[in-house]
Order: structure tokens, then C-alpha cells, then sequence
């Protein structure tokens, strides 16, 4: 069974605003640049994959993408994730893939290990259809998908999208495949996500870098503006 990468990226500009108590705009664009970077590095070393595709309607995002090896997907608009993943999903079903890897771009602890770990929960014969679902670590989101075909279930990201891809893949009469992994279980959304990525001081990439020197600036800049210094 052929499976590819795809992964949504909406452009930066108004990326992680639920870290705006930590980071500014600038900073919060930046770090999801940065993420978005690690985690396609990573995918792209992934080892028994079929290809590796992006879908945006970014034209920041597309040129990053090409240039670091993979494949653009281009939305005429970004109308969100659900809708990027929908449409995306269907284009590779008529080019001829027979299954999808489903991975968003802000999860910086993602390894290619990880990624090797759910293609290996899908024998080599294994034949559609299919689906694997990869919880976020608090059990309300899906944070990686394995699907054959790639359409077999209606998708539907956000608030509590795991259990409705549960009721979905059980409305099919498929098996429920679930995997535990707790570096694709964390995505960065809130400011306790960021902290929880950095106690694992991970230097082998740059978002903890990048992370780590922001929050010194804001750290710098309270101090300034309360007088201390």
C-alpha cells in the first residue's frame, strides 16, 4: 500500500493567537514558521512513505514547501483546515494514492521515528479500507490520521474531533485503530503546550531555539517596562 504525507498549512499571518499572553504577532508568525519547518524535515526523512504533499492557500507556505523537497497542493483560498484537508485528500484519491498520512505542521516534538511508528502499525498487505487515528494528548483532537482510501470517513477538525472521527470510523464497520504517540499528541495551541514542548529540551531542531529566544525577549522586555533594570 502506497502512503503519502499530507500536510495543511495555512499561511502565518495570523497564526497561534491563543499564545498571544506569551508572544506578540511577529513572534507567534515566526514560531509557527519554524514549526512548520521542523515538522516537514522530518517527514520528509521518514522512511516508507510514497511522497510528501502540502496544501495551502499560502504562497509563502507553497515556495517553503518546494523548496524543501515536497509536493504543493494550492487551495484557490484558505477556508480552513477541514475544508484544506477535504480537498487535498480527494486530489491525491485521483492521482492514484491509496492512502493518506494526515499531519499538521505544529508539532515540534514529531520525529521521523514517530512517523515510522504509525506506518508500521499497516501490514504490507494490508489492503483498504482503513483508519488509524493518532490522539492529541488531552483526547479532544486528532493530531494524525491513517487513511485507505483516502475519503473513507468525513473529517472534521477542532474541538473534540477525536470522538467524532471515532463515530465516524465506527459508522464505516471498520476496526477502531488507535495509536498512542506523545510527540505527535502535542500540538502547540495554548501557552501550556509551549512550556510542555520546552521541558523536553529538545536542541536537535530549531523551534526550541527559536521558542527559548522569544520568550527571553518578552521576559527582557517586562522587566524593562516594570522598572527593574
Amino acid at each position: 500500500m502506497n502512503i503519502a504525507a499530507l500536510m495543511p498549512v495555512k499561511g502565518f499571518r495570523n497564526a497561534k493567537q491563543r499564545l498571544g499572553a506569551l508572544l506578540d504577532q511577529a513572534g507567534r508568525e515566526l514560531l509557527a514558521e519554524t514549526m512548520f519547518r521542523d515538522v516537514l524535515r522530518q517527514v520528509r526523512l521518514t522512511r516508507g512513505l510514497a511522497g510528501t504533499f502540502v496544501v495551502t492557500g499560502d504562497d509563502k507556505v507553497a515556495t517553503m514547501a518546494a523548496t524543501a523537497g515536497a509536493e504543493v497542493i494550492r487551495e484557490a483560498e484558505e477556508k480552513g483546515e477541514t475544508d484544506a484537508v477535504d480537498f487535498a485528500r480527494l486530489e491525491l484519491k485521483r492521482a492514484g494514492c491509496e492512502a493518506v498520512l494526515i499531519i499538521p505542521g505544529d508539532m515540534p516534538l514529531v520525529r521521523a521515528a514517530d512517523i515510522e511508528r504509525i506506518l508500521d502499525q499497516v501490514p504490507r498487505d494490508a489492503s483498504a479500507p482503513l483508519a488509524l487515528l493518532v490522539p492529541s494528548h488531552d483526547r479532544l483532537g486528532t493530531n494524525a490520521l491513517l487513511l485507505a482510501p483516502a475519503d473513507v470517513i468525513k473529517l472534521r477538525f477542532g474541538y473534540d474531533s477525536f470522538n467524532f472521527h471515532l463515530d465516524q470510523v465506527a459508522a464505516q464497520g471498520l476496526p477502531i485503530q488507535v495509536v498512542e504517540d506523545e510527540h505527535i499528541a502535542l500540538d502547540i495551541d495554548e501557552p501550556k503546550d509551549l512550556q510542555r514542548f520546552l521541558s523536553y529540551g529538545y536542541v536537535d531542531g530549531e523551534s526550541t531555539r527559536v521558542a527559548n529566544i522569544l520568550l527571553a525577549e518578552k521576559d527582557v522586555h517586562r522587566i524593562r517596562l516594570s522598572g527593574s533594570v
